[in-house]
């Protein structure tokens, strides 16, 4: 089984009148990860002071609280050798869009929302998901897969499951070589 690398999702915004284009993207981190050790300790500290960007030509923009943990965010993700996607995500999408962004299929997003596990606007025969109910129910379902773990291992001791008799025999498996 593959890794998926992060993910790190933008929308896309204006720029002069003019629609700026991102386009998705993998980054595959750098040769040597840990070459990044200084960003990330710089990226680690915090201060009262607005993070600032200087461009090539010197201008100095104060980098909003998001963009700043984005960066922050692919930087330490980077540095541990995981790749990056960077992909454009509307406010709102569609059904295929937003299986895609759970990593299941449509199908089952479509049980999910009739269900009424996730949000969502029927305007017409199309059904709209807003991101931002999708990532709640994203991370409503890590923080209930982490605590129904966390109850399994509590069982599990409470039950013994992890004790041994203290005459069982240690058996260990011939190392190939």
């Amino acid at each position: 089984m593959w890794a998926k690398p992060s993910f790190v999702s933008f929308v896309s915004s204006y720029d002069r009148g003019m629609t700026t284009s991102v386009e998705e993207r993998t980054v595959l981190p750098p040769a040597h990860p840990e070459s990044l050790s200084p960003w990330v300790t710089a990226l680690s500290r915090t201060g009262d002071d607005a993070a600032v960007l200087v461009g090539p030509d010197g201008t100095r923009l104060a980098l909003p609280l998001e963009v700043f943990e984005v960066l922050r965010d692919v930087v330490t993700a980077m540095s541990q050798g995981l790749a990056i996607t960077v992909a454009p995500q509307h406010t709102v999408l569609t059904t295929s869009e937003a299986a895609h962004l759970l990593g299941v299929s449509r199908p089952t997003l479509v049980r999910l929302l009739e269900a009424g596990e996730i949000p969502h606007d029927k305007p017409n025969r199309h059904r709209r998901v807003r991101l931002a109910d999708l990532l709640a129910y994203q991370a409503r379902t890590r923080r209930a897969r982490s605590a129904d773990l966390d109850q399994m291992v509590r069982d599990g001791e409470e039950g013994g499951l992890y004790d041994l008799p203290l005459d069982a025999p240690v058996e260990r498996l011939p190392v190939d070589k």
